[in-house]
């Protein structure tokens, strides 16, 4: 399955992936600064929602591509289903 997302989506989803990857250089720094615990699991779970968040917009897309290709056989749509609820699951 190729990765083809409309200029927007894939816009928004690289935002988020960005932010993540900023919030992540913060955690690092603060865990070299010897910051507390708590606060850096915060922005540890933070992160995790971020990319969570980015990859179910990836699924999100896919499942549209496929709903939008109605005409796959009837094998093609099964094996494309498999696959996204594998990603999906891989997420969850």
């Amino acid at each position: 399955m190729e990765l083809e997302m409309a200029a927007d989506e894939l816009k928004s989803v690289l935002n988020r992936l960005r932010r993540a990857q900023g919030q992540i250089a913060g955690i690092i720094k603060m865990i070299e600064e010897g910051r507390d615990c708590e606060d850096v699991i915060t922005q540890l779970a933070a992160v995790s929602r971020a990319l969570d968040r980015a990859g179910f917009a990836i699924i999100a897309t896919g499942l549209q591509h496929c709903m939008a290709e109605g005409g796959q056989e009837t094998g093609d749509r099964d094996q494309m289903r498999a696959r996204l609820e594998k990603l999906f699951l891989s997420l969850a």
